[in-house]
């Protein structure tokens, strides 16, 4: 049977309601799964069972085959069960099984062992066997079985270690069975002991006739072998043998083979001490007895009930020695003896619950070592740590220099378009502006002066949208809907949902088609948005539709718009507009929250447009070809840096062996000078030339040699210095790449704040021309966590978590999704020394700042070198609606004077 995580599969009964409503219904369709001959009575039953046998969990029990379904493991054990009842000698089959019937044995595998040991020298008639004779191994057929004769009646006996054979011609003589049943009777019966059952039936008794079935294999083609002469005087003769020189086929009686043939054809009980019983058909088929005698009955059950008794025994000495039968108390005496016995129990509770807490106690302290970096909140910082300077509260992160910081949903609408207008700027054609002049430009209002960073990122919105599917009139379909859903008329800043409609009638009906030329200044741009609105929003996708289209197509009465803008008004009236008026007279009063939401919507809806996705399938390819270039040149790199590796090794011993080869020089300079005084030896002068002139030609050798390395060591170091540029660049340019696929934060600290650096992204470099510092925020923003990562600290099982933050973070504890800033590269390096390398979100947020850091900080000291530059007339960057500001012009504010280099024409 086929197994599901060692468990047998049991196979589905039907139900009793099934089988009655079949008794009464003959014609009741129901699923059949011929496979395994279950029945099922809906579909749906059906197919789990169906699914179930799919599954690839199955094992074969037979052979140990795992992954496979279940008709696969079926098969498998089919396929196996059937070569093994092959092999397995059929005479032997009923004796084993009969010997196995009713056996009390713990385990599969000592039942085996025990068979195995009493068959393997006793043999049935009509087996084949093999048979040892005159050093040759015959294969052999038993045809008679002699049992152990009595002591009178024993004839002549024959040499154990010789067959005898007979004279008379090869017959086959017809096979005596007629002491089949007497044979091997007391050998083959387990319940006898192994000693006595030898003792009484020893198998060299036995002798048994066979008859020579083939000849041994001619081995004469070895070295050294000849064929025998006598080859065919062995086939077909018969002879007289003995147990000790027959044996049978390891492939067809092995202990393996056994207990595969005893698993196929036994079963057990899942009771304490339960028989082992042939299988019902089985036992049917080779004549075992299926019903158990009384007497092997009676043993079974005293061997079970010793069993049960053993294990009872041993549960009452661990639960403690029985108490000694008592004399009949009193009540008196039975009540006090139940108090001491509760008092008794509830010491030894209290006494097990010390000691457990005693066990916990050491086992804690015996915990392994933690291995950093782990998790963050599992590092905490040690006294010892704390007295090293280790810093234990984290620097405080600004809220008031967010940018409109006083909204948090308003600041993630203006970053969102800020970084949307940075990253997409080139398929936009908008030069890339930092978030200060961003954030400038939306507080602009003065109308002599239109800030032309408006104009164009607006102007480059609505071109791009203008391939984008619209409805017409969807916004003024959607205000009449909402109109039929209130029963009364409803103004909104004074206006009702009629004169809305009325005055956005003539307003920017061609918008998808209206030029907005640059050397225009894009001059009808304003109503070009409202057109754009008109057939891209709806209620639904734009909540503040309706009071942002009040703001531009209707101007409220001048004196209540002077007082509303005076300083000295402090409790702010609500305005009624009830002029008309057109969205290029209105638009400089418009709100920067307003602002801010019609740019969050326009580039929420550009995000579909054509141009982005193709823009974004072009940074993927770009990023594959960078990432195989990478790959490339840290191979060149790994290659140029192990061949200069191997310069400096050859050089090593050239320059310790310089100094030698200079005293030898100078050795001979001194001989050369002596040379001219007369020899002692009488050498010739000539002879010492010509070796002081070899050893000069080999030390100048020696010098262009080590000259020669030393330039191919410098080339190499110069080639490995250019990749590493490489290298560096193409990481900028992978940044830049990947910020218009998806933007991801540097990392997260302990408590899941989220650190963000929007810098180098999209189309605005972190270097530019001549390598000069830019920057497109210069800070880095800081984000609370998320109400899941919330929940999931607090489920930790100190529970401190809360604590901890206030004690880490203090003031500068974020709330969910809640927004701060760091402006000033010291806050960041304090920061990054608050970040404890043992954790494994801070150690990776500490790589990422590091790794960028040599541009995060110029960055940031470029930025407040910008704003002290202007810092000396604060009222630049006040919102004011007066014409002039003393001794300010505001055109030369640095968002006022930028241009947009990727202008295109557009008629």
């Amino acid at each position: 049977m086929p197994t599901c995580r060692r468990k047998r599969v049991v196979l589905t009964e039907p139900s009793q309601a099934l089988l009655q409503a079949a008794q009464s219904n003959s014609a009741k369709e129901v699923y059949y799964l011929h496979q395994t001959g279950e029945i099922f009575e809906t579909y749906e039953a059906y197919a789990a069972r169906m699914s179930f046998y799919r599954l690839k969990q199955f094992q074969c029990e037979v052979t140990g085959k795992s992954g496979l379904d279940y008709f696969q493991a079926l098969e498998s054990e089919q396929q196996e069960a059937q070569t093994m009842h092959s092999r397995f000698p059929e005479p032997l089959k009923a004796a084993v099984l009969k010997a196995v019937q009713w056996q009390v044995v713990g385990r599969l595998d000592h039942l085996v062992e025990a068979v195995f040991e009493r068959f393997k020298d006793r043999y049935f008639a009509d087996e084949k066997v093999f048979v040892d004779a005159q050093g040759d191994k015959f294969y052999a057929k038993v045809l008679r079985v002699c049992p152990p004769k009595p002591p009178a009646e024993a004839p002549e006996t024959v040499p154990s270690d010789q067959a005898s054979s007979s004279t008379s011609p090869a017959q086959t003589p017809p096979v005596d069975s007629t002491n089949d049943v007497e044979i091997h009777k007391i050998g083959g019966d387990l319940k006898i002991p192994a000693k006595e059952a030898q003792a009484k039936d020893d198998p060299l008794q036995y002798t048994y006739h066979v008859q020579i079935l083939e000849e041994p294999h001619d081995k004469s083609h070895e070295k050294g072998k000849s064929a025998p002469k006598d080859k065919g005087q062995w086939s077909g003769r018969l002879v007289e043998v003995q147990c000790n020189i027959m044996s049978r086929d390891r492939l067809a009686f092995s202990k393996s083979i056994l207990r595969r043939f005893i698993r196929d054809c036994v079963d057990r009980d899942a009771a304490v001490a339960s028989p082992w019983t042939v299988k019902e058909v089985i036992a049917k088929h080779y004549g075992v007895d299926s019903i158990m005698p009384e007497e092997t009955r009676r043993g079974v059950e005293n061997i079970k009930k010793g069993e049960i008794d053993k294990r009872k025994k041993i549960w009452e000495d661990k639960e403690g020695p029985p108490t000694k039968k008592q004399k009949k108390l009193t009540a008196a005496q039975e009540e006090r003896e139940k108090r001491e016995r509760e008092a008794r129990e509830k010491v030894q509770r209290q006494q097990k619950a010390k000691e457990e807490a005693e066990r916990l106690a050491a086992e804690r302290k015996k915990k392994k070592p933690i291995r950093y970096p782990t998790e963050d909140l599992d590092v905490r910082v040690s006294e010892k740590e704390k007295k090293a300077g280790t810093r234990v509260e984290k620097p405080i992160p600004s809220r008031a220099h967010l940018p409109f910081g006083e909204d948090q949903a308003t600041f993630e609408s203006f970053l969102m378009a800020w970084n949307f207008l940075v990253v997409y700027g080139q398929p936009l054609h908008i030069s890339p502006f930092t978030m200060d002049d961003f954030e400038h430009a939306l507080r602009h209002s003065i109308v002599e002066h239109p800030c032309p960073l408006l104009s164009e990122i607006n102007t480059a919105l609505i071109y791009n949208l203008r391939a984008v599917p619209f409805n017409r009139h969807s916004a003024v379909l959607s205000l009449l809907r909402m109109k039929d859903t209130t029963e009364e008329e409803h103004k909104i800043l004074g206006v009702t949902i009629d004169q809305l409609a009325a005055a956005m009638a003539d307003v920017g009906n061609n918008w998808e088609r209206v030029p907005l030329r640059a050397q225009d200044a894009r001059t009808g741009w304003e109503d070009a948005l409202v057109g754009c609105l008109k057939g891209h929003a709806t209620l639904e996708n734009f909540p503040r539709l309706r009071e942002v289209l009040t703001r531009l197509l209707f101007a409220p009465e001048r004196n209540t718009e002077l007082s509303s803008s005076s300083s000295s008004s402090r409790i702010s009236t609500p305005v009624c507009y009830s002029l008309t008026s057109s969205p290029g007279e209105r638009y400089h009063a418009l709100p920067p929250p307003d602002r801010i939401a019609i740019l969050a919507f326009l580039c929420n809806l550009s995000v579909s447009s054509k141009t982005i996705h193709t823009h974004m399938e072009s940074c993927e390819e770009s990023l594959t070809a960078l990432r195989k270039e990478k790959i490339e040149i840290n191979r060149l790199k790994k290659q140029y840096t192990e061949e200069m590796n191997s310069l400096s090794g050859d050089a090593g011993p050239k320059k310790e062996s310089t100094p030698v080869g200079t005293e030898e020089e100078v050795g001979t300079h001194d001989l050369s000078d002596l040379s001219d005084a007369p020899s002692e030896e009488g050498s010739p002068p000539k002879a010492h030339a010509q070796a002081h002139a070899k050893q000069r030609e080999i030390a100048r050798a020696k010098v262009a040699a080590e000259k020669q390395a030393q330039a191919e060591h410098r080339r190499l170091d110069e080639e490995v210095n250019k990749l590493e540029r490489r290298l560096e660049s193409i990481e900028r340019e992978f940044r830049k790449l990947l910020g218009a696929i998806r933007v991801k934060p540097l990392g997260k600290d302990r408590f899941h704040n989220r650190v963000w650096w929007f810098d180098g992204m999209g189309s605005m470099s972190l270097l530019g021309s001549g390598g000069v510092v830019q920057y497109g925020t210069g800070r880095i923003f800081l984000q609370g966590p998320t109400e899941m990562e919330l929940e999931s600290m607090s489920r930790r099982e100190e529970n401190d978590v809360d604590a901890r933050r206030q004690e880490e973070e203090g003031e500068g504890l974020l709330a969910p999704g809640e927004w701060a800033v760091y402006t000033e590269p010291e806050e960041v390096d304090e920061f990054v020394a608050w970040l404890n390398p043992k954790g494994v979100r801070e150690l990776a947020l500490k790589n990422a700042i590091t790794k960028w850091w040599n541009h995060i900080a110029p960055g940031m000291r470029k930025r407040l070198s910008d704003l002290n530059v202007s810092a000396k007339l604060p009222e630049a960057r006040r919102s004011t609606r007066v014409k002039t500001v003393v001794g300010h012009d505001i055109m030369r504010e640095s968002y006022m004077t930028w241009t947009n280099r990727r202008a295109v024409n557009s008629s």
